[in-house]
């Protein structure tokens, strides 16, 4: 082996010190006052992947802002293939940055811990892989202001919330309405993270912590990922933290006056990020600074318990790969999903929360009693946790799900989360269950470019249907089940038919002119002494029905063979056998 001079490794030390002595991030830079615009962001990122071999960044999709997304990924070997990651049986962590850019603190502390692995001042374990999104939400970070988030402290000037289509990207994760999303489904999936992270800054009440920690609902999470990251992930992560000098508490869900009364555990569905993260068997963690802190003890924090992460996944990878091979498996042959949930308040656990004393003050705006946290009345007290939830609605999973092809939008939702499907080659007459929808509730205002449909009742009815060549089969034995599910089954929090992908069923295209339709109306209930019966039943318990004669001749049409069948019917079908 040739042996390299003392004086040339010298030279190469000198000219690697010379190189990362320029590298202090705006952060550092401002003594922790300001964070970064986009474009220094991205360039601070390719100096690290110009200076180390053990730093790739690479596109990876477009965003609405019209700028590519990033990814970048580190490595101790160098090696930046995540399938490869995963055979070597290393634990992969995706840590996301900017969702909200208004709450940069994830930005500024993955820019200073990639910067610190890459001049050694920290190190990963070999058995550990990151890769990071350095900004998500690329628009929201273009639109620069020190007006928005008047209630956070610092930094000077900060992204807005909304991106560049003005929605907000921490409810898009199922429907998909914003290019990032789409690229973010690609990164996720061909990551396959063991743990995300998203980067976050809370609202809400007052309180001596730094930060708070949302994690995953174990309960939601289920079997033994859900388990393991109650018993065993999440209290390691506390215990590193506190090792560290701070001391978490789950997010406070609490919006009132007194937070020490108690909270509930913030439900993630899939709409939010570590929920998303659920339907695909990854442990999901939001850490929320606290918008009152100073800026620099935020991204100080954000940066440990980004580092803590990192530790416990080094000293547990092996437990963490097995866990989450095996659930991918169980989900593959699962027979119940729950659809719904509802917070089990008999079960609850204890807290140490450090607070402030509240109270109530005279409004110097309006003269009004308002609400006041007394920061020279500092407290810590044990509170009520209610930190499990329990399924109010399950299904029995088919064996497969049919979508007509004519609903391309949710098939091509489908293909982008990597959803194992397959083409009819012919027309086919398949027995299936098909769901009616009996009643719904629909928000009366916009959320999210959506009226999100909710309290939905349905009616399942067991027909043969005939299906075309091209329309769309989905087997449910595969590791999206979870995700095919939570999306297809009209009940879900966040299915396509809550989302409105399926609300063009809900409005009828035929009618009839009475006076036409009056005679043909005659001579079915004569035809159809069923249809007669039903009627003067429905007369008989509705007296205001039994006195309008539209009312009747509208209840004969539905009732009739010439009622559009595709009316308030689901058209994804249920295979069963």
């Amino acid at each position: 082996m040739m042996k390299i001079a003392p004086f040339l490794i010298l030279v190469l030390l000198n000219s690697f010190l010379a190189r990362t002595q320029n590298l202090l991030t705006v952060f550092e830079k401002s003594k922790g006052t300001k964070t970064p615009e986009y474009k220094e962001i991205i360039n601070f990122y390719k100096q690290l992947d110009k200076l180390s071999p053990r730093v790739f960044m690479k596109e990876y999709g477009m965003s609405d802002a019209g700028f590519p997304l990033h990814l970048v990924l580190f490595s101790n070997d160098g090696r930046f293939d995540p399938a490869a990651w995963h055979k070597q049986n290393k634990a992969v962590l995706l840590i996301n940055n900017g969702i909200h850019p208004g709450e940069p603190d994830g930005i500024d502390a993955s820019l200073l811990l990639v910067r610190d692995l890459v001049t050694g001042k920290k190190h990963i374990p070999d058995n550990v892989t990151l890769a990071f999104i350095p900004v998500y939400n690329i628009g929201g970070c273009l639109n620069r202001s020190a007006n928005y988030r008047i209630d956070q402290n610092g930094p000077v000037e900060f992204g807005f919330r909304g991106n560049s289509q003005n929605l907000d990207l921490n409810r898009d994760f199922i429907k998909c309405d914003s290019r990032e999303a789409r690229s973010f489904a690609a990164i996720f999936h061909d990551i396959d993270p063991d743990i995300f992270i998203d980067n976050h800054v809370s609202n809400g009440a007052d309180y001596q912590h730094i930060m708070t920690l949302l994690t995953s609902q174990h309960s939601k999470l289920g079997g033994m990922m859900g388990e393991y990251l109650h018993t065993q992930l999440e209290p390691g992560l506390y215990a590193l933290m506190k090792s560290k000098g701070y001391d978490l508490v789950p997010y406070v869900n609490f919006f009132g006056e007194k937070p020490e009364d108690g909270w509930s555990q913030f439900f993630d569905s899939p709409r939010y990020s570590s929920g998303f993260a659920t339907l695909w068997n990854t442990f999901g963690f939001t850490p929320e600074t606290h918008m009152l802190k100073p800026f620099e003890n935020r991204v100080r924090s954000t940066y440990a318990l980004m580092e803590s992460c990192i530790e416990y996944a080094g000293k547990h990878a092996g437990n963490i790969k097995s866990i989450r091979r095996q659930a991918k498996e169980n989900v593959s042959v699962q027979t119940q999903f729950p659809v719904r949930w509802e917070l089990d308040s008999s079960r609850t656990s204890q807290i140490m929360f450090k607070g402030f004393e509240s109270g109530k003050m005279t409004s110097l705006v309006f003269g009004l009693p308002r609400l006041h946290y007394d920061r020279n009345k500092p407290f810590e007290k044990s509170v009520t946790f209610y930190n499990h939830y329990k399924p109010s609605v399950s299904i029995t999973k088919p064996l497969g799900y049919i979508i007509p092809q004519g609903w391309w939008k949710v098939i091509d939702l489908l293909k982008i989360n990597r959803v194992n499907m397959r083409r009819l080659t012919q027309d086919s007459l398949v027995d299936v269950e098909l769901y009616y929808t009996e009643d719904y509730t629909s928000s009366p205002k916009p959320f999210e470019m959506h009226h999100l449909n909710s309290v939905v009742k349905l009616r399942v009815v067991r027909q043969s249907y005939r299906y075309r060549k091209g329309d769309v089969y989905i087997p449910m034995n595969q590791a999206a089940n979870r995700f095919i599910v939570e999306v297809l089954e009209p009940q879900s929090n966040d299915s396509y038919f809550a989302w409105n992908f399926f609300d063009s069923i809900l409005g009828q295209k035929e009618g009839f002119s009475s006076y036409v339709f009056e005679d043909r109306a005659a001579a079915l209930l004569k035809a159809h002494p069923e249809i007669k019966s039903r009627l003067e039943n429905k007369k008989a318990e509705d007296s205001v029905f039994s006195k309008s004669a539209s009312a009747q001749l509208d209840f004969v049409f539905r009732n009739s063979p010439y009622m559009e069948p595709d009316f308030l019917r689901y058209p994804v079908g249920r295979v069963m056998k």
